[in-house]
């Protein structure tokens, strides 16, 4: 080998040998279940953080158990309980024993020499700043107390309990009721609370993803003489339920209704007020429950007990579930209908299927549809595209709206009362809307306006509903907020927007809430037909408030004119007296140098005399003494009353008897009485009349 040719060699970089691609993978068709995909996509459901999970588990519990309660009629006694659980105990819960650190280097919370060192210091310069601000006398703020480093891993656990006097649910339907997503029995055509239909199924899910314990479930339905217990979770890849345990217990106590207990990952710190906010506005809008709420912890300042009671027992009538309106359908959903139905023709099914639609105007749409349709079509044997030109033609057609009988909103009368039990406002109105329609779905907006009260913020206070919910999120952009910061002209009113205390509530129930966002948190500003009635039912009750508004400031200024004569009653009569006194002894010196004369001449001043009998009368008693400055101040005041006894008077003849009372009556739990009486409705109040 030559020499040069060694020495190019190693000077030479040498070349990076070809990596050959790597082949992608073959794409293999894979399936998810429902419930791996709410596990994947919580959030969807409200499952965001650990708080907000916390959060949703109570509110999911709290509203399964007033469905539960309503849909027998019965008055809901809701009892909810979260437990602080320890990691020491939630350690034993799972058999898991706990294990001293060796390596502390290795752990998130671990804190450095140097970042010890630089803390310490931090904190010295900012007692050396405390204690120079005391030397000179200026205000010291108390140091902040020093925040331990917190592990990621920490996780704070919460057993969550929710008891009813509801339903109940059957023996068997229990594993599939809890461990199987969508699967339920509110999916029809009908007023529910549910956004999803997953009720505490996402509470198990969560619980598998972060604590891996089951849920426990005790229930038993009326005229049971047994206690349905079971123990289960989920198999999250397969959508069913894994059943630990499903046994009948003795029911001594005839007790119905549902306990449901499951344990999770929570953050009760950060989301304290929401959850304490949630059970307030639920008793707002349903004063016919009692509620229980506690918070159990070790830490016995830190425990929380609240009992929200019930002010009636007079409950909304239940949602009924109904037919679906032409407009409203669309392709897949006039398919389905076809294979599910009974009826065995076109006439039939058109009768049978849809909301408003008679049979002589069911012929009628047949002969429009054409030729190829005809009334005793057998509905089996339509085509694809004879389903395409039903639904363009339906989307064409005009039929009569929808009725609002399937409703149930809270009612006038329950909505005020809530206001006034939790709030106690200076003055509150309320209206209910007629019903009217948005795609085909009808709705109806109730509304409250409240002017002071307790525990409320000046400004503008709004608290949402939809189908007798609280919406607690993403309220700027909801219908009901932008309508009452920016639509309503609140000094023409007589209302201060940013001095008096306003609280704006508003209730929306349909048969299809028009949510936007995956969280459905808020009702879309881009709907007319719902922000007009929204805008509609606010104005109806400030004009309420505008009218006592108006009297309360009419009687302020009568009782001030009032306060103001009173006040100068003294010195008024003071001054009265003082010159009918001086005018009596002017009087009295002519009456003297008079004396002297012939009695014809005196006879004939006196008759020529200006001074009046009254007033000689009046000068005889104050000579007398019967007149005196305390009897003059009565007088007055007596006058005073007089006038403003007439103008009250005066006031009510003509504008009293024309308008209704307003006024908030109140009926008192029967519980222990029998059902011997029957209601008559108003929207403004409920007379019970006993038999």
């Amino acid at each position: 080998m030559e020499p040069g040719g060694s020495s190019k060699s190693q000077t030479e970089p040498k070349k990076r040998q070809s990596k050959t691609p790597r082949k992608p993978k073959d794409s293999v068709l894979e399936q998810k279940s429902p419930a791996e995909f709410f596990a994947e996509n919580k959030n969807i459901a409200g499952f965001d953080n650990p708080g907000k999970c916390l959060y949703t588990t109570v509110r999911e519990l709290v509203e399964n158990s007033l469905d539960s309660t309503e849909s027998i009629s019965e008055l809901p006694v809701i009892e909810i309980t979260i437990e602080d659980i320890e990691k020491s105990k939630f350690n034993s819960m799972i058999g898991l024993i706990d294990r001293d650190r060796v390596d502390e280097a290795l752990y998130d919370d671990y804190e450095t020499a140097k970042a010890r060192e630089k803390r310490l210091a931090k904190e010295a310069r900012a007692q050396e700043i405390q204690a120079k601000n005391a030397s000179v006398g200026k205000k010291v703020k108390e140091p902040p107390a020093s925040k331990t480093m917190k592990s990621r891993g920490e996780a704070s656990f919460y057993k969550v309990t929710c008891k009813d006097n509801g339903k109940g649910m059957p023996h068997d339907d229990i594993p599939n009721m809890f461990g199987r997503v969508l699967s339920g029995t509110k999916y029809g055509l009908k007023q529910t609370r549910g956004k999803f239909g997953l009720g505490a199924k996402m509470a198990l899910i969560w619980s598998k993803m972060s604590t891996g314990l089951p849920i426990e479930i005790l229930s038993s339905m009326k005229s049971q003489n047994y206690i349905s217990f079971c123990r289960l979770d989920i198999d999250i890849h397969r959508n069913i339920p894994h059943v630990h345990l499903h046994e009948k217990r003795d029911n001594k106590d005839r007790w119905h209704g549902a306990e449901i207990q499951v344990v999770i990952e929570g953050n009760w710190t950060t989301y304290r007020s929401k959850i304490l906010h949630y059970m307030r506005q639920m008793a707002v809008i349903t004063p016919y429950a009692e509620f229980l709420f506690k918070f159990v912890s070790d830490a016995s300042d830190k425990s929380v007990t609240i009992r929200f009671a019930r002010r009636t027992d007079v409950m909304p009538p239940v949602p009924l579930e109904t037919k679906h309106h032409p407009s409203s359908v669309d392709l897949l959903l006039i398919k389905r209908l076809i294979e599910e139905t009974p009826k065995q023709n076109l006439l039939q099914f058109l009768q049978h299927e849809f909301v408003n639609i008679r049979k002589a105007y069911a012929e009628r749409l047949i002969g429009e549809l054409g030729p190829e349709f005809s009334p005793k079509m057998p509905i089996k044997s339509i085509t694809s595209q004879q389903i395409v030109r039903i639904h363009q033609f339906f989307r064409q057609a005009k039929f009569d709206d929808p009725s609002g009988d399937c409703l149930s909103p809270a009612g006038e009368y329950n909505l005020r009362l809530g206001i006034i039990k939790e709030l106690h406002p200076d003055m509150v109105a309320t209206y209910s809307g007629s019903a009217r329609v948005f795609e085909g779905h009808p709705f109806i907006v109730e509304a409250g306006v409240s002017v002071g009260g307790k525990d409320v913020k000046q400004g503008l206070n709004i608290f949402r509903f939809a189908n007798r919910i609280p919406l607690l999120f993403e309220q700027g952009a909801d219908v009901v907020t932008r309508t009452a910061l920016k639509r309503i002209n609140w000094s023409s009113y007589k209302i201060n927007q940013t001095q008096d205390k306003i609280g704006v509530f508003v209730s929306i129930v349909s048969t299809k809430i028009p949510f936007k966002g995956t969280g459905k948190e808020y009702i879309g500003d881009d709907i007319t037909e719902i922000a007009s009635a929204v805008k509609s039912a606010i104005q109806q009750c400030c004009i309420q408030l505008k009218t006592k508004i108006v009297k309360k400031i009419q009687a302020r200024e009568q009782q001030e004119r009032k306060r103001s004569l009173s006040m100068y009653a003294d010195n008024a009569a003071t001054a009265a007296y003082n010159v009918l006194e001086a005018m009596e002894k002017s009087q009295a010196s002519k009456k003297q140098r008079y004396e002297d004369k012939d009695a014809e001449m005196h006879k004939e001043i006196l008759t020529h005399s200006t001074v009046r009998k009254e007033t000689r009368e009046l000068y005889e008693e104050i000579s007398a003494g019967a007149i005196t400055k305390e009897m003059l101040r009565e007088k007055l005041l007596q006058h005073v009353e007089q006038v403003d006894y007439e103008m009250a008077l005066e006031y009510a003849t003509h504008s009293g008897v024309s308008e209704e009372p307003r006024e908030a009556i109140f009926i008192q739990s029967l519980e222990a009485a029998e059902d011997n009486f029957m209601d008559l409705h108003s929207p403004a109040f409920v007379f019970r009349l006993f038999c």
